[in-house]
């Protein structure tokens, strides 16, 4: 790669998602996790985070020839935006580039809505000095810890799941796209509909519905549910997202949908697993600890005015 040249952005499509996963893998196994997170975070946040939204005109590629060099998600939450570049990129005036361009996008987007978050925001892991230091110099302050990046060894010991008597966990079916939504909408205080559960997650590239695990109640209602994420090249599993509809809180169930996930990484050759959660969600660490997960790293929020 000619780290000198300037990289040409251009907006996303559905069918460039294989080679920019690909392509993440590949800046992941060269440089480590830091900085980029999991191979699933690509699609999930594309596709569930912007359910509803003009993608093409929120997600921006860069590239130099025929290789990917950057990705921008915009808008994320109404406020937010991801930046990812290549390593051999890291640092220089292309990534800087590719975070003042981010940061104009979501801006822009967000102003035909005044009573909306009066910052623009960006996450950044705690190793990645570059980042935070580039995010200073274009006037972004830190201003809370986001998220606990944690991490298992599945080489080690994994419970066989146990949901309570007359709950079954399978994986999910194109059928399942109302019960979805309501279980997410429960879960998360989202506003999916399962219309555009099917239309935004089902059928876009990326999504398995058979990576979706899913605790069915005795009534038929979806109550939990975790969608597993690979990335077969760096051997890790990913969760995201993770949820327990409300009326099914404190039973298992969201242990169960995990362990069954783990077992079926680890039998596609994972030989770890991911999972993130807010730092101030406590039940959220009690379980992932309690499953076997270790905080690796955090995340912190830093946010600047938009104009």
């Amino acid at each position: 790669m000619n780290s000198s040249s300037l990289p040409r952005m251009r907006p996303y499509t559905d069918g460039d998602l294989p080679r920019l996963v690909e392509t993440f893998a590949g800046w992941i196994a060269e440089a480590g996790s830091c900085g980029y997170d999991h191979v699933g975070e690509v699609p999930h946040r594309i596709y569930e985070n912007l359910r509803g939204k003009p993608i093409a005109e929120l997600v921006q590629l860069w590239e130099l020839g025929d290789e990917i060099v950057g990705l921008a998600v915009n808008l994320r939450f109404g406020a937010a935006f991801d930046v990812f570049c290549a390593p051999a990129l890291r640092g220089g005036g292309a990534e800087l580039a590719m975070l003042r361009t981010a940061y104009q996008t979501t801006a822009r987007t967000m102003t035909a809505d005044r009573t909306a978050e009066p910052y623009v925001l960006t996450d950044v892991f705690d190793c990645d000095s570059t980042r935070i230091q580039l995010l200073n110099g274009l006037g972004f302050t830190r201003f809370r810890t986001w998220d606990d990046v944690t991490v298992r060894d599945l080489t080690d010991p994994v419970a066989e799941p146990a949901p309570p008597d007359g709950f079954v966990l399978r994986t999910a079916r194109p059928g399942d796209a109302d019960q979805l939504a309501a279980a997410r909408n429960s879960a998360f205080e989202a506003d999916w509909t399962g219309q555009l559960y099917r239309s935004a997650v089902m059928t876009r590239p990326g999504y398995a519905a058979e990576w979706e695990i899913v605790a069915e109640a005795p009534d038929g209602r979806i109550a939990a549910f975790a969608v597993c994420w690979l990335d077969g090249r760096n051997r890790v599993g990913h969760f995201e997202p993770v949820g327990t509809h409300r009326d099914f809180h404190r039973r298992g169930l969201a242990r169960a949908v995990m362990l069954a996930g783990m077992h079926r990484m680890r039998a596609a050759g994972m030989a770890t697993a991911t999972v993130n959660h807010n730092a101030d969600n406590l039940p959220a660490a009690r379980l992932y600890t309690s499953l076997g997960f270790r905080r690796e790293h955090q995340t912190y929020g830093f946010r600047r005015p938009r104009p």
